[in-house]
């Protein structure tokens, strides 16, 4: 009997402890000083990973295709845009969105150090309902859409975190029908990589030292008065590009290699 106490005691101090550790760790993780150090340090690493990738011949150019309709709202798959970044224009303004919680700053700081304007939506600690998001999603979207009306480009993912990816989901289009302004598909693609295989979006890690290819896509116009079988079209329409560019891209840096 005395040896089971003796266990459980011991069991129940392991679990004590790794709470402690695991509190400790999110503390370390969300801290100030932490994240400001990880984002300079990704942030320079996907730099050079960027600059020691030359673009391949026959890549698209953002300038060249968007021309004068400038700003355009730039659609991504999860997982692939790590480096779209460094392809903007220098000359013109980008904004891209951000959930409020505390997993995401890092990710936002990144950004930032980038040069893009970060735009917050729904998320956070204190956003528990169903009804707290709708009204951040609606915010978020409304701030992207002044951004736009700004002169602002913005860049978003189109497929829904943790839900079906690579499928639009349908707030990009709700943005493009609101601001009136064009989604653009975009894919960037590096013969060298790693895939993340157990994450949900299949994340890609560009690596230094090989080719880069750009593919962009016709821009995509959602119409102000549109109904909502114009707003599923319009998602089929960036599903398929964005599906199509992907393809593409990595076609073409796996040939090269």
């Amino acid at each position: 009997m005395s040896d089971m106490k003796s266990a459980t005691t011991v069991g129940r101090a392991k679990t004590r402890r790794k709470g402690v550790l695991r509190r400790l760790g999110r503390t370390i993780l969300r801290s100030n000083s932490f994240q400001s150090t990880a984002a300079l340090l990704v942030e320079r690493w996907f730099r050079f990973t960027c600059a020691s990738n030359p673009e391949m011949l026959g890549s698209d150019d953002l300038n060249a295709v968007v021309g004068d309709r400038w700003p355009v709202i730039i659609a991504l798959w999860h997982g692939q845009q790590l480096l779209v970044p460094f392809l903007a224009p220098p000359e013109q303004d980008f904004a891209c969105l951000f959930s409020r919680s505390a997993d995401a700053e890092i990710n936002a700081r990144i950004v930032q150090r980038m040069g893009f304007t970060v735009v917050r939506g729904s998320g956070g600690r204190h956003q528990r309902s169903a009804s707290a998001a709708k009204k951040g999603g609606v915010s978020a979207t409304l701030a992207l859409c002044n951004a736009l009306n700004a002169g602002s480009s913005v860049v978003m993912i189109a497929d829904i975190s943790k839900g079906e990816p690579r499928r639009a989901g349908e707030g990009i289009v709700r943005l493009a029908r609101l601001s009136g302004r064009p989604i653009l598909p975009v894919a960037v693609a590096t013969s060298r990589y790693h895939v993340i295989e157990k994450s949900w979006d299949k994340t890609t890690i560009n690596l230094p030292f090989g080719k880069r290819c750009v593919r962009i896509g016709a821009p995509i116009e959602v119409a102000a008065d549109g109904a909502q079988q114009t707003l599923d079209a319009a998602r089929e329409a960036v599903t398929a590009s964005l599906n199509r560019l992907t393809e593409e891209v990595y076609a073409a840096v796996e040939k090269s290699s």
